[in-house]
């Protein structure tokens, strides 16, 4: 069966607060054909990692490749990637997942108020513009 995978399944697999749930968690991935995992499931996912359990942005990105490195797993990479570079550079995962999926569907230009994300962006060559 190809199971579409929930945030509290990716948390789960990435913290060890609930070893039975962690090990129900581990028995589902490992019996699916698939794991589906969307952009909102990661984005919730580390949301909840730096903000509930306040992981680095290192032990983030670590839990992420993590999860990208199981072989039964479908996951859209280049957002990944872009999320990854946006964390990596101080903004957020999701700041760069939007970019990409923005990009995706025809954006040209990212726009926010947030400082950061702007500036990660920009350092990353996409065109960003900051709200005053």
């Amino acid at each position: 069966m190809k199971i579409i995978a929930d945030t509290n399944l990716l948390v789960r697999m990435a913290v060890d607060d609930d070893p039975h749930q962690r090990h129900i968690a581990a028995v589902a991935v490992t019996e699916a054909e698939a794991v589906i995992v969307s952009r909102h499931a990661l984005c919730e996912m580390v949301w909840v990692l730096r903000q509930c359990y306040k992981l680095s942005r290192d032990e983030t990105a670590g839990a992420i490749h993590k999860l990208r490195g199981i072989a039964n797993v479908v996951i859209d990479n280049a957002a990944v990637d872009s999320g990854l570079a946006a964390l990596e550079a101080g903004a957020d995962f999701a700041d760069g997942v939007i970019a990409y999926e923005g990009q995706w569907l025809g954006g040209e230009e990212f726009v926010s108020f947030d400082r950061k994300a702007v500036a990660a962006l920009e350092k990353q060559g996409q065109k960003a513009r900051l709200l005053a």
